[in-house]
């Protein structure tokens, strides 16, 4: 019995080492437990770490990708737009040259006419002995229509004018002037009443003079309503004539004396020109031409500049949608960029993370602070 109190003492000296041995083991296998769990937590991040690394490649090679594609579509739009300029740029400069080449030839024609004119002029001078060289109805009439056929082909372009032409009442004029409406077509006809005014110019006395004035007065109205009824055709023709005198005497001497078979003329709606005056008529009539063809120009101008303003139109709107793309393209790529340095800087900092691995011998022992307290308790 005396020895049974140290025999106790064995007894829990003995269990308290069993429990610790029990303790131990427990830690060990606990330690164990937890760098297995480590390593696959580790092996599953390092996992994760190279899916983002290969999804970082992937983002950027499309943002490569979609780089190279925009630099293209900049590339397109640009040569698209140098292409236009051009067309633009050789339209405009062919029709400068065009309007050149125009002002060039009206330039020409212009002289021409001067030239025409001081000749017409010279042949004025020559017309008051014109009874001395025609002594024939026939020459007469074909002087008078050559004289106004090289008139009308000076002044006018040959488009304008249609000689010995046919109306519709079959009958037939020396020069047809083909204006617009209004006022038409207007015809031209040669008459010489050179008898009479050969008779007006020789007559010595009053009387003589008088008788050959009144048929003098009496052949140049009989030729003025003739051209009325015939070359007058409503509906057809302008409402007004010419008859062209190819004396400047004969026409002076009208208008000087006979002012009222001018004026009854002028109720008829026939107008008596002279060579001189003809030749300012048909320049007015050229300037009528000039002033339909501009305005035909004019309108296919305004038309064709409208079609312009509308191709411009849709342009800057194509321009500005493609734009609005290359904006949002280039905002997603912004945001695409922001999230791939995310991902590469999270995985940098997991890469940077340090995992210290124990040897068994370590694991084995157990720490002093944990070993002490559970002495003390004992």
């Amino acid at each position: 019995m005396a020895n049974l109190p140290g025999h106790n003492l064995e007894l829990i000296l003995a269990f308290a080492a069993a429990v610790l041995l029990a303790a131990v083991i427990m830690m060990v296998l606990s330690g164990r437990r937890d760098r297995e769990e480590r390593r696959r937590e580790r092996d599953a991040m390092q996992r994760e770490l190279q899916r983002l690394a290969e999804t970082a490649e992937r983002l950027t090679a499309s943002q490569g990708d979609i780089s190279g594609r925009l630099q293209q579509s900049h590339a397109d739009v640009n040569q698209r737009l140098d292409t236009m300029g051009k067309r633009l740029g050789d339209g405009l400069h062919q029709q400068s040259e065009r309007t050149g080449r125009d002002l060039k030839t009206l330039h020409e024609r212009l002289a021409v006419i001067d030239a025409a004119q001081r000749n017409i002029t010279e042949l004025s001078e020559q017309m008051v002995g014109l009874q001395d060289i025609l002594s024939n109805k026939q020459a007469r009439g074909a002087f008078g229509e050559m004289q106004m056929q090289d008139i009308v082909t000076a002044a006018l372009p040959p488009a304008a004018y249609e000689f010995q032409a046919s109306l519709p009442n079959n009958r037939r004029v020396d020069c047809l002037l083909k204006l617009p409406n209004p006022p038409g077509p207007i015809a031209i006809d040669s008459k010489f009443p050179l008898e009479s005014f050969r008779m007006l110019r020789d007559a010595e006395d009053g009387d003589a003079r008088l008788r050959a004035g009144r048929e003098f007065a009496a052949a140049v109205g009989k030729h003025v309503r003739d051209i009325q009824e015939r070359y007058i055709v409503p509906g057809e023709t302008a409402e007004s004539a010419l008859m062209f005198l190819p004396s400047e005497a004969v026409y002076a001497e009208l208008h000087a004396n006979f002012l009222n078979v001018v004026e009854d003329s002028y109720r008829r709606r026939v107008w008596i020109v002279s060579p001189t005056t003809l030749m300012a008529t048909l320049n007015t009539v050229r300037a009528v031409l000039k002033d339909a063809r501009m305005r035909e120009q004019a309108g296919v101008i305004q038309t064709e500049v409208q079609r312009m303003l509308e191709d411009v139109g849709r342009l800057d709107k194509r321009v500005g949608n493609l734009q609005r793309h290359f904006g949002q393209a280039e905002e997603d790529l912004r945001e695409i960029r922001i999230s791939a340095d995310k991902v590469t800087k999270r995985g940098e900092r997991i890469d940077e993370l340090q995992f210290d691995d124990e040897g068994p011998e370590q694991d084995l022992e157990p720490p002093r602070e944990a070993q002490q307290p559970r002495l003390k308790s004992v």
